[in-house]
């Protein structure tokens, strides 16, 4: 069969849509799993998977169909529950995994939901292999493995404490918080558990809100697409900052002391500051994407320091750094 070249599921950030509705459903989900099963196991016979979410009802539906195609596939699944998408890469390298998938529609209302993948190390999947993904989900379905051919899944206990191990290791030795205090908004979402336990051991006061999903309060009024909620809890908390972060925790929208909201391009903006003062800036610059104000170009410019733009996408973000 030739390949498809054109793309019919995956957009930017892997495949969304509304849940229980095509492609969302469980049988496109078992299909795409079957799809991933077969695709990882041509590059190492018997693979292992992880598979993550965030904390929406479809997601428990979703991780069973995506489970049972890898499996019947001969692949073995590490399940690890609801975890931020950070976390799945990351666990992917950890746990010597060929794939990750991260069931989650990001800051998508609780309706949705969506499947991104990650390949071997964690990084995000090239074109050609969620081309050949669909490719295999288009041809001829073929048997899988019988008897003990057939793959398994494990649930990893200690998931949560492996990524809160790298985070901390992430921030350097002798870095603290102590005697900040912090408001935390975690939409409801993925990071409910994880990010308030990290930034308490690094020894923050944090004033958690957003912090009790029922599976259809994620991002409602909450989270980095609602900042206003956080921003009143910190003048109300009188904490130094705020950190909003999205549905599957990859994004942060930030106030400082009075609540005032702190964006993208403003975050961009002081970290590179900070880091060309410490000299350790690489190469003078930063990298964006097409939705970054010309205001930070500029500003940067002023103090020496270059922009760079790419489509957007963190994989297209990644690859301009690593360039």
């Amino acid at each position: 069969m030739e390949p498809i070249l054109k793309k019919h599921y995956f957009g930017t950030d892997g495949i969304r849509g509304l849940a229980n509705r095509h492609p969302m459903t469980p049988d496109f989900a078992l299909r795409m799993g079957k799809a991933a099963g077969k695709h990882f196991s041509r590059q190492k016979g018997r693979s292992s998977i992880v598979i993550g979410k965030d904390t929406r009802l479809s997601g428990y539906m979703l991780e069973s169909a995506l489970m049972s195609g890898i499996c019947s596939m001969g692949c073995d699944v590490l399940l690890v529950g609801p975890m931020p998408t950070p976390a799945i890469a990351f666990l992917t390298k950890a746990l010597g995994a060929d794939a990750g998938i991260v069931i989650s529609a990001s800051h998508n209302p609780f309706p949705d939901n969506g499947i991104k993948f990650f390949g071997p190390g964690g990084a995000k999947l090239p074109d050609e292999d969620e081309t050949d993904l669909e490719t295999i989900i288009h041809g001829d379905e073929k048997d899988g493995p019988t008897g003990a051919g057939i793959g398994k899944a494990y649930r990893v206990a200690d998931a949560a404490r492996r990524y809160a191990d790298f985070v901390l290791a992430s921030a350097g030795k002798g870095f603290r918080l102590d005697g900040l205090r912090l408001v935390l908004d975690c939409a409801n979402g993925a990071g409910y558990e994880a990010a308030p336990a990290i930034l308490r051991e690094l020894g923050a006061e944090v004033q958690p809100i957003g912090c009790r999903p029922d599976g259809l309060n994620i991002n409602a009024g909450c989270g980095s697409t609602h900042p206003e909620a956080m921003s009143r809890e910190v003048r109300a908390f009188s904490a130094h900052a705020g950190i909003a972060l999205d549905g599957d925790g990859d994004r942060v929208i930030m106030a400082d002391e009075e609540g005032r909201i702190i964006d993208g391009d403003d975050i961009l903006f002081l970290c590179a500051v900070s880091l060309k003062g410490k000299n350790a800036l690489a190469g003078n610059s930063v990298v964006g994407t097409i939705m970054s104000n010309v205001g930070l170009e500029s500003a940067l410019r002023e103090r020496g320091i270059r922009l760079f733009r790419t489509q957007v996408g963190d994989r297209f973000v990644v690859e301009k750094m690593l360039e």
